[in-house]
Parts: C-alpha cells; sequence; structure tokens
C-alpha cells in the first residue's frame, strides 16, 4: 500500500534535508560533482527507459526525446562538471579610495533548501535542468515532478533514488495536494516550470515566507515574417519549432504569426507544402509527432477551434481524434484577436496566421499584448532585426529560427512580465540558485581620524572628496587650500 503523503512528512522532509545543509553536506566540491556526475550516469545507462516513458506520457518521438531531452540534459551536466571550480571561485572586486587599504570578492553561497516543480511536457528535461543548477550552487533540493506525465514521474523518482544522495536530494510524486503541502513550508528558493495560473499561486504560497521564486512560465510567442526571407527555410523552421518540438506543447512554440496581407498566401502554401513533405498526407497517422498529453487539454483545444467565427478560418489541417488524443496540424488565418485561441496559450498543434497591411503594424500587436517568453523574426534585411531585437520585449528573441536559443549555455533562459521572472542554463543555473555574497577585508593598517567625531570642516571637505574618489579636492584639503 502507498503510504499518504501527509503536512508532517513534508515538514520532516525540510527539516532532514535542512539538516543536511547546515551540516555542510552539500557545500564542497567533491559532493556537487559527483552529484552531478551520477545524473550523467542516468542518462548513459537509462537512455532507452526514458525514451520509453516519454512515449508513454506524449507519444514522443525517440528522436524528440533522445535529442532534445536526453541530450541536452549531457550537454548541461557536462558543461556545469567543466566549469564547476570556475563558478565556485569568489569574483575579485574592485574597491575605492573610501576603504583603502582593503580588498574585496563576491562569494558564491548556497541557498539551502530549495524546491523544483517541474512541467510535464518537457518532463526529464524540465525537472533536471534545474535541479543541476541546485545540486552545482550547492544545495539541498527537493524535485516535485508533474503528475500529468506519470510514467516520467515515476521514473525520475526511482532513478534520484537510486543514484544520488538521499539525505540532500529527495523526489516527491503527486498532485495538487502534495504540491500544497510542499508550498507550506519554508524553502530558500522555488523553481516553477508551467502556467501563468498555477505561477501566481505560487508566488502567494512563496510570498508568506518571502522565498525568492523563479517563474518559467509561457505565453503567446509571435513569429513576424518579412516578405524578404527565404520561405523554404523559413517554413522548414517554423514547423520544427511547433509541430516538431513536442507537437505544440512547449512554452516557446511558436504561438502565433504576423505577416502581410500581401505575403500571406506565399506563407500559407510553404507551410502545406512542407508540413505534408514531414508528415504526409495524413498527418493523423504520422510517427512523427506527439500526442496531446490527456483528454482535458485536448477538449481546450477542441474548444479553441470550435468557438464561433474561428471554425471558418481553418485553410489547413482540423482533424480530431479524441480517442488517440491526436489533433493534426493545423492553420488558421485572421481568426478575431479577442478570440480564446488569440487571448490564451495555445500549448497544442494550432498556428494562427494574422494578416497585416504592413510590417510596421506587428510592432503595436506584440506591444498590445503580456511579454512573450519568445519571440521570432524571419528577414534578411539587418534594419529590421536590429530594430525588433532592439523594441520588440520578450523572454528572448530568436532571428531566423525557431527555439534554438534554448541550447545555448551562454545565453539566459527566462521570461519578463507575465512570461516569467528570472533564468537559468549554464552558468545562470548556478546563479539562479546562489547567493552572491560581498566580502570586504579591510586592514587595521591606515586608521583614518576623519572618519570619527569630534566632527570639523576640514574632515567634512575630506570625507567628502574620499567618497568621490575627487584626487583634486583630496589634495586640496591636505594642503590646506581653500
Amino acid at each position: 500500500m502507498v503510504k499518504v503523503f501527509q503536512a508532517a512528512d513534508a515538514t520532516d522532509l525540510v527539516t532532514e534535508l535542512r539538516r543536511s545543509f547546515d551540516d555542510g553536506v552539500t557545500r564542497g566540491y567533491e559532493w556537487r560533482v559527483t552529484q552531478l556526475k551520477k545524473l550523467l550516469l542516468i542518462c548513459d545507462n537509462h537512455e532507452p527507459e526514458i525514451v520509453s516513458a516519454l512515449h508513454d506520457d506524449l507519444g514522443k518521438p525517440e528522436l524528440e526525446s533522445s535529442v532534445y531531452e536526453v541530450a541536452l540534459l549531457r550537454n548541461s551536466i557536462n558543461l556545469a562538471v567543466k566549469q564547476l571550480k570556475d563558478w565556485m571561485a569568489p569574483d575579485k572586486a574592485k574597491t575605492s579610495l573610501t576603504t583603502f587599504p582593503a580588498s574585496a570578492e563576491i562569494v558564491y553561497e548556497p541557498l539551502g533548501v530549495v524546491l523544483v516543480i517541474s512541467a510535464w511536457n518537457y518532463p526529464f528535461l524540465l525537472s533536471i535542468d534545474p535541479v543541476i543548477g541546485a545540486i552545482s550552487a550547492g544545495n539541498a533540493v527537493v524535485l516535485k515532478p508533474s503528475e500529468l506525465a506519470p510514467a516520467s514521474s515515476s521514473l525520475l523518482a526511482k532513478l534520484l533514488e537510486q543514484y544520488l544522495d538521499s539525505s540532500a536530494v529527495r523526489v516527491v510524486e503527486g498532485a495538487v495536494t502534495e504540491t500544497t503541502l510542499l508550498l507550506e513550508q519554508k524553502w530558500d528558493k522555488i523553481f516553477y516550470t508551467g502556467s501563468s495560473r498555477i505561477g501566481r499561486i505560487i508566488m502567494m504560497a512563496a510570498a508568506k515566507h518571502l522565498t525568492p521564486v523563479v517563474l518559467e512560465l509561457g505565453g503567446k510567442s509571435p513569429v513576424v515574417i518579412d516578405s524578404d526571407t527565404n520561405l523554404k527555410i523559413t517554413a522548414k523552421r517554423i514547423i520544427a519549432g511547433k509541430w516538431g518540438c513536442n507537437n505544440g506543447q512547449a512554452c516557446i512554440s511558436p504561438d502565433y504569426i504576423l505577416t502581410t496581407k500581401e505575403f500571406s498566401p506565399k506563407v500559407i502554401d510553404a507551410l502545406k507544402q512542407e508540413l505534408e513533405a514531414f508528415y504526409g498526407k495524413n498527418p493523423m497517422e504520422s510517427k512523427d509527432m506527439s500526442r496531446i498529453v490527456n483528454s482535458n487539454h485536448f477538449d481546450r483545444l477542441s474548444k479553441m477551434l470550435e468557438e464561433k467565427e474561428v471554425s471558418d478560418k481553418i485553410v489547413y489541417g482540423g482533424q480530431k481524434n479524441r480517442d488517440k488524443l491526436k489533433i493534426a496540424p493545423t492553420i488558421l488565418v485572421d481568426v478575431p484577436l479577442d478570440s480564446q485561441i488569440m487571448s490564451e496559450e495555445i500549448f497544442g498543434p494550432l498556428l494562427p496566421v494574422i494578416t497585416l497591411n504592413n510590417l510596421e503594424e506587428c510592432f503595436d500587436v506584440i506591444r498590445s499584448r503580456p511579454k512573450p517568453l519568445a519571440a521570432y523574426l524571419f528577414t534578411q534585411n539587418q534594419k529590421l532585426k536590429e530594430r525588433f531585437a532592439l523594441t520588440v520585449s520578450a523572454g528572448g528573441i530568436v532571428v531566423n529560427d525557431i527555439a534554438v536559443h534554448l541550447a545555448v549555455p551562454t545565453l539566459p533562459f527566462g521570461g519578463v512580465g507575465e512570461s516569467g521572472m528570472g533564468s537559468y542554463h549554464g552558468k545562470f543555473s548556478f546563479d539562479a540558485f546562489s547567493h552572491k555574497k560581498a566580502v570586504l577585508y579591510k586592514s587595521f593598517i591606515g586608521d583614518a581620524a576623519i572618519r570619527y567625531p569630534p566632527y570639523s570642516t576640514g574632515k567634512l571637505r575630506l570625507l567628502k572628496a574620499l567618497v568621490n574618489s575627487n584626487i583634486l579636492e583630496i589634495f586640496r584639503v591636505i594642503l590646506g587650500l581653500s
């Protein structure tokens, strides 16, 4: 019989992990690098099981699972192992005349006991990638995988218990009840990936203890297509980033296209042509596309398609099979901007195309909506590239491709505004779970009487000059010049 996770269990869990952290178990380089290498062993020894679990949960093709989850995790782990000593080393900081003689540094201090709540759409990548950062930074960590990917959740719990140090790393499976009990505890940081609706709940729970949060949310990521583009490659990359990434069930999936009325027929024809080349004349039978995660999400997407003034805007696809949780790649043109499909993050295989009188209007459309997690532009116009990068506010921007920025560890991955707060990947993951502690080392030599009472006009002048690093004024005061 499975033991029910209760409030006392949550309290005991945090107490045990905090004891390990306070005892210094997680702080040393050797513990951190050993745990990271064990995560690497999980990827190396259990890839077939991981691929199988992802297929059970989402119908993911092997290529998507092996490349977009396991291979990306390997890269993250290998980078952390290689760079960990450098990341842990204090950064030297400059001092000023005010504190002379002194030296200063920034020390990266682990936060303590942290909670990672992950998502169902990339259940291994989005679970383990933040854990890499938490471990690298020297924290004790609890992972709560998504119950909507049960095979992956179960496998994560089994493998992390088998490989990692259970005195400092734990997995709690479950749904709303278990998550609620965990959120009632005091954490040193909460890292959440998922919807903005749940993100608000996470933030409210964290506020009770003044716990800092990283919220990796989503939003409606636009794709702007200029007529000055390589249309064939543009279509291929949009399809790969939309339907080739978990069938649109990704936080940085293209959510809608913006292009001109004049150019839109060519865009739609190119998408149709390449979709057929990728998935055949009957994409519902394709083995190279994930299914919808469950019936609730299937019904949510169906409702978007069936809304009045939306269903008649379908120009490609639209086929559905609820028993198999399959929806064909679907393109719609000029759906109402206040429709559900244009008001909520789609998170599925539906792609509206919104036509504009001129491409200049795209900036107003994007600006009028909450800031997205990603924004995409396809063009060969250098001035348009520069303007888009400078003026469009989004978590990240990619020019002439889709979603590939998440594979670049030297770039921070995270949202802005309603698409999230905080970032991670590479060194940014280490930083997300570290406190940058300011440390100043002062000598007893050179103690200056000017900082102590009784005060005088001369002391005031000299202190102001020192604080402002005004060398000329310092000499004037010393020489007694007015």
